[in-house]
């Protein structure tokens, strides 16, 4: 028992993001990563044709290993959830709780495409519609890299800023919608139908595309299409300010956290930020 324990908690440590003396997790860390890479570019080189016809027997291959090697991470999570999770209320309560995880849903998603076909038939166009999912293996980098993190972070502190310019958003498109819809839709039926219809040239102005597919020819509705356009400038522009200005307080904190070392066989005082002495008069 006591080695099967031992056994556990290696794995779990060998599957878990890696610290800095363990050299076996940092090999499984760069394996899954590369993996997750090299997935993400044979999806790339599977769109062209005759890529894809010349070498279908090795994408496949490729694609087959790859499930087994992620459904193997899968279900050794699961097993070690709860070592994850030491508070939870036994073993079966900690595997739901990570299965139900963000991550682990993810994971979930990257490999159901492959084995959904086996108890269930699909139409050939849906299932490859479905195996776009397949990309979801991108994010399962997260666990690996600390930048990620970082943004995600960011986004969770700052989700009530972003909540706000995102309701704003939705104000300012469903306003232009409808007054637009109102100044052009008898003048032009086809390009303005509806109010919903309407969402498209509101969506491609606001944010200063302007694809130039539908577009006002009244007067009122170039009025009104030039002051959507200047307030989308503005309106776009506030959740890369706020995203800019999280990573502003994380980089200030962590400048802020760091403390003067001493080094400890001299005894002398190290700056964090340059790594010279610190002398005193």
């Amino acid at each position: 028992m006591n080695k099967r324990i031992q056994l556990k908690n290696r794995i779990f440590q060998i599957i878990e993001k890696a610290t800095e003396d363990d050299k076996a997790s940092k090999k499984f860390d760069i394996f899954i990563m590369t993996l997750i890479i090299l997935n993400t570019i044979a999806i790339v080189l599977e769109s062209f044709n005759s890529l894809s016809e010349k070498y279908s027997l090795y994408f496949t291959v490729f694609e087959v290993i790859s499930v087994i090697i992620f459904t193997i991470e899968y279900l050794l999570r699961v097993w070690t959830s709860d070592l994850l999770y030491l508070y939870s209320k036994g073993k079966l309560s900690a595997m739901l709780r990570y299965i139900f995880s963000p991550m682990a849903i993810i994971d979930l998603l990257a490999i159901l495409p492959f084995y959904l076909p086996m108890f269930i038939p699909f139409d050939l166009r849906f299932l490859r519609m479905f195996r776009i999912s397949r990309l979801l293996r991108l994010l399962k980098i997260n666990r690996y890299t600390k930048a990620l993190t970082v943004i995600i972070n960011i986004i969770k502190s700052k989700k009530d800023e972003l909540l706000a310019t995102v309701f704003m958003m939705l104000f300012m498109i469903m306003i232009s919608s409808t007054m637009m819809y109102y100044f052009e839709n008898q003048v032009q039926p086809e390009a303005f139908p509806n109010i919903v219809a309407s969402f498209w040239w509101a969506i491609a102005t606001l944010t200063t595309v302007g694809y130039g597919d539908i577009y006002p020819i009244t007067a009122m509705g170039k009025i009104l299409a030039s002051i959507i356009a200047v307030l989308g400038i503005g309106i776009v522009a506030l959740p890369t300010g706020i995203i800019s200005s999280g990573f502003m307080e994380v980089v200030t904190n962590k400048f802020k956290n760091k403390e003067i070392k001493i080094d400890e066989e001299k005894k002398e005082m190290i700056c964090p930020h340059c790594g010279e002495k610190i002398h005193y008069k």
